[in-house]
């Protein structure tokens, strides 16, 4: 009998510990949940009757997270490639309170914090960053975008997005569900605060999620709305992850609700009961009102028109005061001469208008304006945290605006709103460089006009540089960040991530910012920007410009990221770097001369920063009777890979100073 009691006890020790680190819950819910209990509540975010609210309408910028408090437990070890899986189902309302306006949404988050680094306030769901840090904690996100950002590659206001560590989509798709009866998807809009069912199932064995969406009332579709396969998504999962959702908002209200929730690891998801809950849809007024309603409605009225005009007139001298004065604080007065009145730049955008959107990036978004002597501007709204943040950006900005160089947009003035800043740049008719090679363009730019675009900007990063009392680091250069001025010229815009520091110093920073495909190697062990930094993003912009191709894409024969620098590279070491240029423009260009500006943007991309060239050299080379006349010695002794190329291809020597880049950690 000993061996049984034994074995018995073994069972029922197993029993509770498979128990024991199983995840299984289910809220139907919220009432009566609470931060520390059964749920931990972050920032913004808050109970509301039944549901979680995770933005507040009253706060201009809001961010809200929250989150189950024990983990998940997705890996064995912090070094295993297998992984856990798990299901979970939500119902969730993303209820605008003007349906114009620009939406926001909200994402399922795996985490192994519940704050994760670098994550920005009021922006990018609460959890990113604009730019991938490759020193962040593990995150994996599952986006239920009711907005489109451009810059990010969003295919529209209304899809489903995998997020990897980074706000840029590894893979997206439309909200819709599969009809069974007729074979096809239905398309639904998850922004009129109907109530959306979700169900997630992650399956770690395969490497595979699933993602489904329905309006409440469809039964679960039996096809996922979104498939994404890729054994890469172990490197984004720690050994425990927090899960949860987060959510963000500038100025527009969206009320982003979660209404019910389930997960569990164990392979049996508990059902949620959907027939309860409520419903957030902005009612239409009656057509009809009983006699009580009308005479609550009198003598509301009545009341209400006793209390405006005892009050009007404190009431229109406080307005007055405020709409001509906007709020001017006294250290205000020490920047820059030329400030705009809100009321003037709000009447030039139409009233900050749709119509007049001409797109978003990290720090806000760009309307086109028209001043009342009909100049063509355009003004840039900057979304900031703090006042004491505000005025030292605004003394940075102040500084940048004496920048005075024909290929850098020229800054006209600026205007504040309370913690909301208004910058006023040149209208640029052509819009960015990006559109004109990668967007489908109605005319491709020419191999004639790339050259003397990337010229003009070389000339812009020169002076900001070498060519002022400060050097100016622009941090965020990419084709999406150069304008095109109505003769086709290239400018350099986007300051709002610049740094200034004197001659032979560096800047007082350690925030890494940027954008993914562009950022320096170095800055992810010194984080430090400096010029050579700058260098490093332009001769990204080179090779982008010269061979068509965005920076990072998806291989064609393999489903993983494919960097265009290291296929650039590669066809460089085998002798065939003129087969990475654009084919769409190979009747327009010489040989020599493509073979010469893609050896410079290898030069500039070099992975010691000691060894790349300068700005000086760069524009030099670039602005040049003939590129072609270039110092071919330099650019091939300069050029990423430490190897001499010679004119048959091969390898005719080898420069044991250069050091191989690690791998980028995922």
């Amino acid at each position: 009998m000993q061996p049984f009691f034994f074995l018995l006890r073994i069972l029922f020790l197993l029993i509770f510990l498979s128990s024991t680190f199983a995840l299984d819950f289910l809220f139907n819910s919220f009432i009566g949940t609470a931060n520390g209990t059964n749920l931990t509540l972050i920032n913004d975010a808050r109970i509301d009757t039944s549901t979680i609210r995770l933005t507040n309408d009253s706060n201009q910028f809001s961010f809200g997270r929250f989150f189950y408090p024990t983990t998940l437990s997705m890996k064995p070890n912090s070094n295993s490639t297998s992984l856990s899986s798990f299901s979970t189902s939500f119902v969730f309302s993303v209820l605008p309170e003007i349906s114009t306006s620009p939406g926001f949404g909200l994402c399922f988050v795996l985490s192994n914090s519940t704050s994760p680094p670098g994550a920005l306030a009021s922006q990018y769901f609460g959890i990113f960053t604009n730019a991938t840090d490759p020193i962040v904690a593990p995150l994996l996100a599952i986006e239920f975008d009711t907005g489109q950002n451009p810059e990010f590659n969003d295919p529209d206001g209304n899809h489903i997005g995998i997020d990897l560590n980074n706000i840029i989509s590894a893979q997206t798709a439309p909200a819709q569900y599969f009809n069974s009866s007729n074979g096809s998807f239905v398309p639904f809009n998850m922004r009129t605060g109907q109530n959306v069912h979700a169900w997630i199932d992650f399956d770690g064995v395969n490497f595979e999620i699933n993602v489904t969406v329905a309006p409440v009332g469809v039964s679960r579709p039996p096809r996922p709305t979104l498939n994404y396969k890729n054994p890469l998504i172990a490197n984004y999962v720690s050994s425990e992850m927090f899960v949860g959702f987060s959510a963000s908002k500038t100025q527009w209200v969206e009320a982003q609700r979660v209404l019910a929730w389930s997960l569990s690891d164990t392979g049996v998801l508990r059902e949620i009961n959907t027939t309860g809950l409520p419903v957030f849809i902005i009612e239409s007024s009656s057509s009809s009102l009983s006699s009580g309603a009308i005479a609550g409605i009198v003598i509301g009225c009545v009341a209400f028109v006793i209390i405006c005009g005892s009050g009007c007139y404190l009431f229109w001298r406080k307005i007055f005061r405020e709409e001509s004065e906007d709020e001017i604080e006294d250290w205000e007065l020490e920047y820059w001469p030329h400030r705009f009145s809100y009321e003037e730049l709000k009447q030039a955008t139409n009233g900050f208008s749709n119509e007049n959107l001409l797109g978003s990036g990290g720090f806000g978004r760009v309307f086109k304006a028209k001043l009342p002597n009909n100049t063509e501007v355009a003004v840039k709204c900057v979304n900031h945290d703090s006042k004491q943040g505000l005025r030292e950006f605004m003394a940075e900005i102040e500084s940048m605006g004496r920048l005075q160089h024909k290929n850098l947009v020229q800054m006209r003035g600026w205007c504040r709103k309370g913690n909301e800043l208004m910058l006023v740049y040149d209208y640029m008719l052509n819009g960015s460089l990006n559109r004109w090679i990668f967007d489908k363009p109605q005319k491709l730019l020419g191999w004639r006009q790339r050259l003397l675009v990337l010229a003009d900007v070389a000339e812009g990063l020169n002076y900001l540089h070498h060519g002022w009392d400060q050097v100016v680091v622009h941090r965020d250069i990419k084709s999406s960040n150069i304008l095109l001025d109505s003769e086709m010229r290239g400018r350099l815009g986007d300051f709002g991530l610049a740094k200034l520091y004197e001659h032979g110093q560096v800047p007082k920073t350690t925030r890494v910012v940027g954008t993914l495909g562009y950022l320096a190697p170095e800055l992810a062990t010194v984080a430090v920007p400096t010029a050579a930094s700058d260098v490093y993003s332009f001769g990204v912009v080179v090779l982008e410009v010269v061979c068509g191709r965005r920076p990072l894409e998806m291989a064609m024969e393999k489903e993983e990221e494919q960097v265009l620098m290291d296929w650039v590279r590669e066809l460089y070491e085998e002798g065939r770097v003129r087969e990475a240029a654009d084919a769409r423009v190979q009747q327009e260009y010489e040989g020599e001369e493509v073979e010469m500006v893609l050896k410079l943007g290898l030069a500039c991309c070099h992975p010691d920063p000691l060894r790349r060239p300068t700005m000086k050299e760069v524009a030099a080379v670039l602005v040049g009777e003939e590129v072609a006349a270039a110092p071919a010695d330099l650019l091939n002794e300069l050029a990423y890979g430490g190897s001499t190329v010679g004119d048959d291809g091969s390898s005719v020597g080898e420069d044991s100073r250069v050091a191989v880049p690690p791998e980028p950690p995922m």
